[in-house]
């Protein structure tokens, strides 16, 4: 016994060992709606749905199933799903009557009220929703087609902020209002949204990425209330931003050279400043610099998601390029030889008028994509028709300490603001004495007007 306590004493806090799957406790098998079951996290999703004897609605997008690359493991389930005697595949078996698969748009309302009205046709009911449809726009806010300080507009990227709405926040809203008659017909219903805890954080270089999840957590923390006398639950699942954001389709803004030089040089100071400050502690390690550890900045998230695609051939992303940007210093122009400053403005400003966004959809080995996801469909599992599910879930330690530290952020920020406010109240400031002496002057004169007229009528 002693020995037994002294292990579990000694074992971390927290183990980020990921969780065997689990599933709420439920008298017969329950119905999921899948808004988008092309990306891994929904395919390894389904794998364990049908595992455990539930029914499947899997909704395709048809400009992404109709790409041999994208849809290949969702084709290689469905194989698995017809042919389950074949092989390996001998614990498939009814896995082909317990899933659906409906070719599906959920940026059409019109092909989404369809898609619920065959699965209700289909299966009978729905008792899950999960809204995880997601595509991630990696740009700053002046990269989605310029236009601003008379740039021309590039017609290229100039509806990236609107493709981005229309996946992440509109599509999911048409889902939601398409499936909600039928769960309040029911009276009960759990709809779940996958968002990531950009909710909470802003991640630069993801601007509307972040825009888009926080209006869509926005209208479902509006929802819950308003369903909740029939008896529809509403669950907000964050994980890492990467899980969503490497598991679907990312489009690249074309580089504006001012941003790249901006963040390069900001990288570059937040890099010298840590350096300073690790020297002034105690020195740096095997004789580093200052000047060395400044030389590599932290990467931007443009670059860390390149240097992640760039680790596979068939994803592979040129070094960014962009024409640098005209400058109006005497040395930079004496160095120019190509033309005056104007003339160079002209060529960057054409260049990123013209250059087109880049699309990849990142494709990670079956092991990386366990690690990357499972955790995230685990939770899922666990929560998905649960009698009392959370109304907001964060997964992973690591996304709950940062989402811990901004809402830290967000307390200090409160409380400064309170003592700001109150160092401008009236009755805490110089005039604090002055304020109520004047009010008790008029007390003291309604008083004695009181008293006088009580006096005259007495005397009457």
């Amino acid at each position: 016994m002693a020995d037994r306590k002294n292990s579990e004493s000694a074992a971390p806090r927290h183990s980020h060992a990921i969780p065997p799957p689990s599933f709420p406790t439920h008298n017969s098998p329950r119905t999921w709606f899948i808004t988008q079951a092309l990306s891994p996290l929904a395919i390894r999703l389904i794998h364990l749905l049908l595992g455990h004897g539930d029914y499947v609605v899997a909704c395709l997008p048809p400009h992404e199933l109709d790409n041999e690359v994208i849809s290949a493991e969702f084709r290689e389930l469905a194989d698995e799903c017809r042919n389950p005697s074949s092989g390996r595949y001998k614990d498939r078996e009814g896995w082909k009557d317990r899933i659906r698969g409906i070719r599906c748009d959920g940026r059409f309302m019109g092909q989404c009220v369809a898609a619920v009205a065959e699965a209700v046709q289909f299966f009978g009911r729905i008792d899950i929703v999960l809204c995880c449809s997601s595509v991630a726009i990696v740009g700053a806010v002046e990269e989605m087609g310029g236009g601003g300080g008379g740039k021309p507009i590039n017609p290229l990227a100039h509806n990236l902020v609107r493709d981005q709405f229309e996946t992440v926040f509109f599509s999911q809203v048409n889902m939601i209002k398409a499936a909600l008659p039928q769960l309040r017909k029911q009276r009960t219903g759990h709809i779940i949204v996958l968002s990531s805890i950009g909710g909470h954080i802003g991640t630069p270089g993801m601007p509307i990425y972040t825009s888009a999840t926080w209006a869509l957590e926005g209208y479902c923390d509006s929802l819950a209330y308003e369903i909740a006398p029939f008896n529809i639950k509403v669950t907000i699942v964050q994980p890492q931003t990467e899980v969503q954001t490497l598991t679907n389709k990312i489009i690249f803004a074309p580089v504006m050279p001012e941003y790249e030089a901006a963040a390069a040089a900001s990288a570059v100071a937040a890099a010298q400043a840590a350096a300073a400050q690790a020297e002034s502690q105690g020195g740096l390690s095997g004789g580093v610099t200052v000047t060395e550890v400044s030389d590599t900045p932290a990467p931007s998230i443009r670059d860390m998601l390149t240097r992640v695609l760039n680790v596979y051939g068939d994803t592979t992303i040129s070094p960014t390029t962009s024409v640098p940007a005209a400058s109006t210093s005497p040395a930079s122009g004496a160095a120019s030889s190509s033309g005056s400053p104007s003339t160079t403005a002209t060529s960057a400003a054409t260049a990123a008028a013209t250059a087109a966004p880049t699309v990849r959809y990142p494709r990670l080995p079956p092991q990386a994509l366990d690690r990357l996801v499972l955790e995230t469909v685990h939770a899922l599992t666990a929560m998905g028709g649960h009698e009392n599910p959370p109304t907001r879930h964060i997964v992973g330690f690591e996304a709950s300490g940062a989402v811990q530290d901004k809402l830290k952020t967000v307390s200090e920020e409160l409380e400064d603001f309170v003592e700001a406010s109150l160092s401008v109240d009236i009755f805490d400031s110089e005039l604090k004495k002055e304020a109520r002496e004047g009010r008790a002057a008029q007390v003291a004169a309604a008083a004695a007007a009181a008293e006088a007229a009580q006096r005259a009528a007495e005397q009457e």
